[in-house]
């Protein structure tokens, strides 16, 4: 069997078993803060469930690119404030990943847009990122977002952006840019966030999941 039939054969083994979802966060080098706001995803996957009906384990799980386990989440989720690094070993791992039908949800949390898309270019060096039109699915997958991606985080005070990466047009990496909704899935006293912000980057999460899950 070859190697990439193995992978293949562990991620559909792995997703089966691991029926209800996770989220596993993308732990890279370079020196940006990849581990910030464990609360995030806790409260995403919470929210989800309750309001959703996602079969989900709500838990802060960091994974490292090189590491089998990437293979047993549905959705990996990579974020923080400066530089991310990845070694050529995994980029290709995550490349394989993303091919075998992985999804990467990406969250410029104020100062990895520059890195982020350059280490992009490492795992799909043919692609570029295109930005979401306000009427693609995901803006409605479940919630509706008729204006595409909200302003949870002023950062700049530019317009917010989700952008993506497609592989035989499937969305494999979508990304958000001078919005941070992860900034509002974390616990309320970290960022102070309004409750109807908060509340809005909760729903707007769950779009992320729900297309990540289905797509």
């Amino acid at each position: 069997m070859s190697k990439f039939l193995k992978i293949q054969t562990l991620l559909l083994i792995c997703l089966l078993v691991n029926a209800q979802v996770k989220i596993g966060r993308v732990k890279y080098s370079g020196g940006g803060d990849w581990y910030n706001d464990p609360s995030a995803e806790k409260n995403l996957l919470a929210f989800s469930k309750q309001n959703a009906g996602i079969d989900a384990v709500a838990g802060y799980e960091p994974v490292e690119l090189q590491s089998d386990k990437i293979f047993s989440f549905p959705i990996l989720f990579i974020t923080g404030h400066g530089n991310i690094n990845f070694l050529e070993s995994e980029s290709k791992r995550l490349r394989i990943y993303l091919e075998l039908g992985g999804f990467l949800y990406a969250d410029d949390d104020y100062g990895m847009n520059q890195s982020f898309r350059r280490e992009m270019k490492k795992v799909f060096p043919e692609l570029e990122f295109v930005e979401l039109a306000t009427n693609h699915g995901l803006y409605k997958s479940f919630y509706n977002f008729p204006e595409g991606v909200p302003k949870t985080n002023e950062h700049d005070g530019k317009k917010p952006q989700g952008f993506g990466l497609f592989v035989d047009k499937r969305l494999v990496v979508y990304y958000t840019y001078e919005s941070n909704p992860s900034d509002g899935w974390a616990d309320k006293e970290i960022h102070n966030t309004p409750e109807d912000k908060r509340e809005e980057a909760l729903k707007f999460g769950t779009n992320i999941l729900v297309w990540g899950l289905t797509h």
